[in-house]
């Protein structure tokens, strides 16, 4: 029986690995030279760098029962710490949440009450979503997460503070626009079950070494091929069922099964052609997208944040992730979600307003010494109200044929989790 997974990121690399340890014969194909899709590493000179900073927690439990199943153990690749958030900003006082070692969710609830930058009114307030997340009915009432937060009296502050990072981190969706159902979804599956759900797990090696890498050998290792640099582009189908792929050079590959494994407008060029899955394809293409950017800006060896991560208020950079955990000693990352007039700038004069902002910030600092952006364009789809209306199932009407990846119907937003 020969599976052949269409996509090298990282849904295609878990159904490989999954597949391979049940005995499977499995082609991976990926049309890139590199695996990891929109969560690799990327080269620049002299460091490597995150094709968008991913902040994983310990609620990413498939994630880390896949790197168990591939030998590699959560110590060697994340520092676990317990929740804490920081955020400083250029206009008002800044915010410091830290978690205490309680029950979920008394610990979010602690959290908030002992929350330093916020009124007694904010926290009591705050505390009205994290109630609300707790409770499963509210999300038959989906409408833009801003509209719901505003209705709950969450102040304009506290929404720039608190509610907005977490819905940028989250579902990479403006929080006019994002779906307040997918929102309490994720903040219950978070922190609402295990205390150590919230725990930030901190990078010690970039997203290449962290799992496409090791992907790769266990892969092979088991008996899989892995092409890179190849392109499928049409299935094969015969009676009903999928038979096999062809590839960009004209050559076919049979199969008995075929996963497809792709963001949603490249699964719906697959799908489209045939009648029996166009409609699929029809409701992926309605499915809109929204970018990741990131600024890498070197600085000394010296220079390095008291915590890993911090939060941005009103700036154009809306996190800071120091790399020193993998070892790139004065390398920062500065996370920007979704669209905005960012995506306007040229890269030089990103890198500029964004080491502007920080000098700001952090006044101890010395310029940057090297800067390097990236912009994934497609990154995410945009969490909106009704999204999972067009999150097609697993399955397929065509025997043989199953789709994976953050497109399909997870019930996650377009995390690495889902």
């Amino acid at each position: 029986m020969r599976t052949v997974v269409v996509g090298g990121g990282w849904s295609g690399l878990a159904a490989a690995i999954e597949l391979s340890r049940q005995g499977r014969h499995v082609t991976l194909i990926e049309a890139a030279r590199h695996l990891g899709g929109r969560a690799r590493r990327v080269e620049h000179e002299q460091f490597s760098g995150d094709n968008g900073q991913h902040l994983l927690i310990g609620a990413y439990r498939e994630i880390l029962a896949l790197l168990a199943r591939i030998g590699i153990p959560e110590s060697e690749v994340f520092e676990r710490r317990r929740l804490e958030l920081r955020i400083r900003s250029l206009s008002a006082p800044g915010l410091t949440l830290r978690a205490p070692r309680l029950p979920a969710p008394l610990h979010l609830m602690t959290a908030l009450l002992r929350a330093k930058g916020l009124s007694g009114t904010e926290k009591r307030r705050a505390l009205r979503i994290c109630l609300a997340a707790l409770r499963p009915r509210t999300e038959r009432d989906d409408r833009p997460l801003a509209e719901t937060l505003r209705r709950a009296g969450q102040s304009e502050r506290l929404i720039g503070l608190l509610w907005e990072p977490l819905c940028l981190a989250t579902l990479n969706t403006p929080i006019e626009e994002a779906s307040t159902a997918m929102f309490l979804h994720v903040l219950r599956e978070s922190f609402a079950k295990r205390r150590a759900d919230s725990d930030l797990l901190i990078a010690r090696k970039d997203l290449g070494a962290m799992f496409p890498d090791p992907a790769r050998r266990f892969i092979e290792q088991h008996g899989g091929e892995i092409l890179l640099g190849r392109r499928v582009t049409a299935l094969q189908i015969l009676d009903h069922r999928v038979s096999g792929v062809t590839l960009n050079d004209g050559s076919e590959i049979a199969a008995d099964d075929v996963i497809i494994a792709l963001p949603s407008s490249a699964m719906a060029r697959l799908l489209a052609p045939h009648a029996a899955l166009a409609p699929i394809a029809t409701r992926l293409e309605g499915m809109r997208h929204e970018p990741i950017t990131t600024v890498f800006l070197r600085y000394p060896s010296h220079v390095r944040l008291d915590f890993p991560l911090y939060g941005l208020h009103d700036t154009l950079g809306q996190w800071v992730f120091d790399r020193g955990a993998d070892g790139q000693h004065g390398l920062m990352s500065i996370v920007i979600s979704g669209g905005g007039r960012h995506m306007e700038m040229d890269n030089d004069t990103l890198a500029d307003r964004v080491s502007e902002e920080l000098a700001r910030l952090f006044p101890d600092w010395p310029s940057p010494s090297d800067r390097w952006v990236i912009r994934e364009k497609r990154a995410t789809f945009v969490c909106a109200p009704g999204i999972d209306a067009l999150r097609p199932r697993h399955g397929t009407p065509i025997t043989g044929c199953w789709l994976a990846g953050d497109a399909a119907a997870t019930g996650l937003p377009a995390t690495l989790e889902g």
